[in-house]
């Protein structure tokens, strides 16, 4: 992994948010890959129950002003960024008061997903990929968690299809344990095929169920690994019968798993 880019792209990350598997992962993982010689920048939604005093956040004004077009709407991106204590670890965050300025991440207080995510989810993606082109950081492996992020594969393959930087990209996709029920809303097709999106790539989204969700990102990426033994079962059997490079749960002993996967199966 000497010299070798890794875009780490979350919903969660660790000690921004409580611990949970995604949000330790997410922190790990970048973590080992720094110290065998990889460099890595890692990208979440700055929600609102996040403490920006606390984690000395600042606003990056040459990254920010943009607007992000979201189903013929201007949405302003704000970028903010702090580094990990002793890490040599860099956070991005997607900022935007309609988006995110909430008191909880993808659910509201009684556990029901937010009926925007679906518009939240393609500002997140949309909003990453232009930060990391204005960074001009063309990353060898982009590591996704969780179905937040399941819209970055389809975009990257077609909506940044000309972006020269991620031409040699590889994305890697982590499933994790199914976490809601219900469906996101009926116009997320309508929303992404704005973006001019070739229909027959986003077939799922007519039915955007967190199966539907992580089928979409299984068929656009480079690789898939399991992360956690009790996964959606008919998601498992997706990305068994995709012949993508998979890294299961059970072969997992720490990030040198991840580390040994990416140059083995990915690079």
């Amino acid at each position: 992994m000497k010299n070798k880019k890794v875009l780490i792209i979350s919903s969660e990350v660790t000690p921004y948010l409580p611990q949970t598997q995604k949000s330790i992962n997410s922190f790990m993982i970048p973590k080992r890959i720094n110290e065998v010689g990889g460099h890595t920048r890692i990208f979440m939604p700055l929600y609102g129950m996040i403490n920006e005093r606390r984690h000395q956040l600042h606003e990056v004004i040459r990254l920010s002003g943009m607007n992000v077009v979201i189903n013929d709407l201007d949405m302003p991106l704000i970028i903010k960024v702090a580094s990990i204590p002793k890490e040599r670890m860099q956070v991005y965050f997607i900022d935007n008061d309609e988006y995110f300025k909430r008191k909880g991440i993808l659910k509201d207080s009684k556990g029901n997903l937010f009926k925007d995510n679906d518009e939240r989810m393609i500002f997140f993606t949309k909003g990453v990929i232009e930060t990391v082109k204005k960074l001009n950081w063309s990353p060898d492996i982009i590591h996704l968690h969780g179905w937040f992020t399941s819209l970055f594969p389809i975009y990257l393959k077609t909506y940044f299809a000309d972006e020269a930087m991620f031409s040699s990209t590889k994305i890697v996709t982590s499933i994790y344990p199914k976490d809601f029920e219900k469906k996101l809303s009926v116009n997320l097709i309508k929303k992404v095929l704005f973006d001019n999106i070739p229909q027959g790539e986003v077939k799922p989204l007519t039915n955007p169920s967190y199966e539907n969700l992580m089928d979409l990102a299984i068929q656009s990426s480079d690789g898939i690994i399991f992360s956690g033994g009790d996964l959606c079962k008919s998601v498992k059997e997706i990305a068994n019968k995709s012949e993508k490079p998979i890294l299961k749960f059970e072969e997992i002993s720490g990030e040198d798993s991840y580390v040994d996967f990416y140059n083995s199966q990915i690079i």
